[in-house]
């Protein structure tokens, strides 16, 4: 569903300002929290539109699988299929849905699956509810089913059936969308928008507990709106051929979902609000590029099969919101990527990343290069950096802090990679897909798989440390399902997705502040919470620098290597930090260098800063000198160490593949060599930071010598 179907560091009581979005519905199950969102493109459909300048014009062909296991189709809808349910909700005002008086009866679906204790079980996993179960009344505190998963699960069997041409699915697909209009309230002052939980009984569950932000869930604007738009639309494109009267139904909807953003979010567009000194779109679904881009991906799709001018409209405008929030390159923070929050600088989160794939679907649709260019950076200078340092992490605050992983974090990554290479039929970004796709076939912290191909289940996340959290419910279960249909559209990423044992991985390493020998007026700071309200300090907290104070801190040795302290910044400080490895000065960090606090939940912001020059391969120690007046005190939360050149090796687990990706921070080419496991010829690919491909060669060798461009990357696959 939507939020935290597990928790972590980042709790709702600790992330207040973001309950409405992420944190407000999920039942703790283990130390991962998931979250909701959509994907980009119907699989299996080329999208035409504009190609990104200077896109490459040569694709390297990429091998295909050739085992019996890559013939085979990796779709199972078994699990999503048992998760389904069937309910005759009583009469309720302002909900009604297709022809209810002759099919009193709804599709819905259940939103955990856990493990059945019961080892004498018909099923070995149960339904469960979210919230407290209540026996005598059969009621969760929360619901049994909810609009987020019935939404996104409509898009997996419209998907399965315009992939497979599957009736089953089309039948289910219809179920689901029936289901998922009964919980839109269709007329009074909340119309359009969507009540989010419905108990066992069809009762709608407008006031969840613990509360949900909006309360009542339909009082406005929403992450279930933006996912309700985003079924609608593709369900309108998909039944428009084949069922007009049920189309005619959807269209009616999905015009009033568009009715509801435009009176409760773009009556804002082209305002902006301040925060930390810079201006951020007001005009976001729940101030988030992330709701917002669940949105675009069905006002995309229902826009391309001929919907209202409104419905561009609204396109258009939610797009250059999302946009709006691009930032960085391959050498600062957040490294080309789109910030899910208009409300923190500070924060990048795997799940509902797939801001990249709604600007590549909208800027095919609308014909706006713009869009593309920057969904174009976000995949390619940004995703190599997540996969070189550790893959679609549940959170960078800035630094690594929650390193659980779901599937909802990589699939929206695979899927904004494949759809942004749509756009300049990109092969490089397909081989990324490829790669990041590995993780759900045991490239992954747990080194095991993370779906069965046999039952259909997707676990529902993986612990830094390589705990599984085996509960299989509704949200993982229907982003798993959206990969494999991506991957049974494509069997050349399929192919490079089954070379899945890492053997190396060289990227992003961070030293927290508190371990640093002190001098001077220099002392370790923990505050009462490590949230600050818009981001999280590593650790304890942080070391706080007054005039004359200074920090030594031991750093891994390695190559040449970019130097990221990560300050809290403070509107008017006087404090300036200088680095230094040895007698060489690395850079200086201006305190004050932010702006004012406006809208932001905390005045300052949590970021990390890159130095003026790189650490010296040799170096074992950074010292940081604070000069300041006035007892202002700099905040140094951490240093983040970025190799000038990183990587990430995958093994094909004995069938002869292997496959490599390198990245790149350096101004400079580097020339350097991978150990590709595997045998025959290694083919080698190298991308510039737009994704084009400038040279390509081979090479027999074990150990294959690379060149990797300034601020792009390579791909080595035997």
């Amino acid at each position: 569903m939507t939020s935290n179907r597990t928790s972590n560091s980042l709790t709702r009581a600790s992330q207040p300002q973001r309950e409405g979005h992420t944190m407000s519905h999920r039942r703790a199950s283990t130390a991962l929290f998931a979250l909701a969102a959509g994907l980009a493109m119907m699989v299996g459909t080329a999208v035409a539109g504009p190609s990104i300048a200077g896109a490459a014009t040569t694709e390297p062909a990429v091998a295909l699988a050739t085992s019996p296991r890559a013939t085979q189709p990796l779709t199972n809808l078994a699990h999503l299929n048992w998760l389904g349910a069937k309910v005759t909700p009583p009469v309720q005002a302002r909900h009604t849905t297709y022809e209810l008086a002759e099919q009193p009866s709804i599709n819905v679906l259940w939103t955990y699956a856990d493990p059945n204790p019961d080892p004498n079980a018909d099923e070995p996993y149960k339904h469960v509810g979210g919230g407290k179960y209540d026996a005598a009344t059969n009621t969760y505190g929360q619901g049994a089913y909810n609009a987020d998963d019935i939404s996104r699960a409509a898009v997996v069997y419209l998907r399965h059936w315009k992939l497979t041409g599957s009736i089953t699915s089309r039948t289910a697909a219809y179920g689901m969308l029936r289901g998922l209009t009964y919980l839109q309230t269709v007329t009074g002052p909340n119309a359009g928008n969507v009540v989010l939980w419905m108990q066992p009984d069809g009762t709608l569950h407008p006031s969840a507990d613990p509360v949900e932000q909006p309360d009542p869930s339909d009082s406005a604007a929403s992450y279930w709106l933006a996912r309700t738009a985003w079924a609608l639309g593709e369900g309108y494109s998909a039944f428009k051929g084949v069922d007009p009267a049920f189309a005619g139904f959807l269209q009616t909807r999905m015009n009033l979902t568009v009715s509801a953003l435009q009176r409760q979010v773009l009556v804002k567009y082209r305002t902006y609000q301040v925060v930390d000194g810079k201006s951020s779109p007001a005009w976001l679904v729940a101030d988030g590029a992330d709701a917002s881009a669940e949105a675009v991906l069905g006002l995309s799709a229902y826009v391309q099969a001929g919907g209202t001018p409104a419905s561009r409209t609204a396109l258009a405008q939610l797009s250059e919101g999302i946009a709006g929030l691009a930032s960085g390159d391959a050498r600062t923070w957040p490294f080309g990527a789109v910030l899910p929050w208009s409300l923190s600088g500070s924060i990048w989160h795997g799940w509902g990343s797939q801001m990249p794939a709604a600007l590549a679907r909208a800027s095919a649709v609308l014909g706006d290069q713009s869009l593309g260019k920057v969904a174009l950076t976000d995949s390619a200078v940004f995703d190599p950096r997540m996969l070189t340092s550790g893959g679609a992490d549940q959170a960078l605050l800035p630094t690594q802090i929650n390193q659980s992983q779901i599937a909802y974090g990589v699939d929206s990554r695979m899927q904004s990679e494949l759809a942004t290479a749509e756009l300049g039929h990109n092969a490089g970004l397909r081989q990324l897909a490829g790669i990041t796709a590995a993780w759900y076939f045991g490239a992954n912290n747990s080194t095991k798989p993370a779906y069965d191909r046999a039952t259909g289940r997707t676990v529902d996340g993986i612990e830094a440390d390589g705990r599984v959290n085996r509960n299989a419910g509704a949200e993982s279960t229907i982003h798993g399902l959206l990969s494999m249909l991506a991957l049974d559209a494509n069997p050349d990423v399929a192919a490079i997705a089954r070379t899945a044992v890492i053997t190396e991985r060289i990227g992003t390493t961070t030293v927290q502040a508190e371990g640093a020998q002190l001098a001077g007026s220099a002392a370790v700071v923990t505050p009462s919470s490590t949230w600050t309200g818009e981001s999280q300090f590593g650790g304890t907290g942080y070391v706080g620098l007054g005039d004359g104070g200074s920090a030594t801190l031991s750093v891994p040795a390695g190559s040449s290597r970019l130097v990221l302290p990560v300050f809290d910044l403070q509107p008017g400080s006087t404090a300036v930090t200088t680095f230094r490895a040895g007698t060489q000065v690395l850079g200086v960090v201006r305190s004050g260098d932010t702006g004012a606090q406006g809208v932001s939940s905390t005045p300052g912001a949590l970021l990390p800063v890159t130095l003026q020059a790189t650490l010296p391969a040799r170096a074992t120690s950074i010292t940081a000198t604070t000069k300041a007046s006035g007892g202002d005190v700099a905040r140094l939360d951490a240093l983040m160490i970025e190799p000038l050149v990183s990587r990430y090796v995958l093994n094909g687990d004995g069938d002869g593949h292997g496959t490599a990706v390198l990245r790149s921070a350096s101004r400079a080419h580097e020339s350097t060599s991978v150990v590709v496991p595997g045998t025959g010829t290694a083919r080698v690919y190298a991308y510039d930071g737009s994704a084009r491909l400038v040279s390509q060669g081979s090479s027999n060798a074990s150990t294959v010598p690379v060149t990797v461009r300034a601020g792009g990357f390579t791909v080595v696959r035997r």
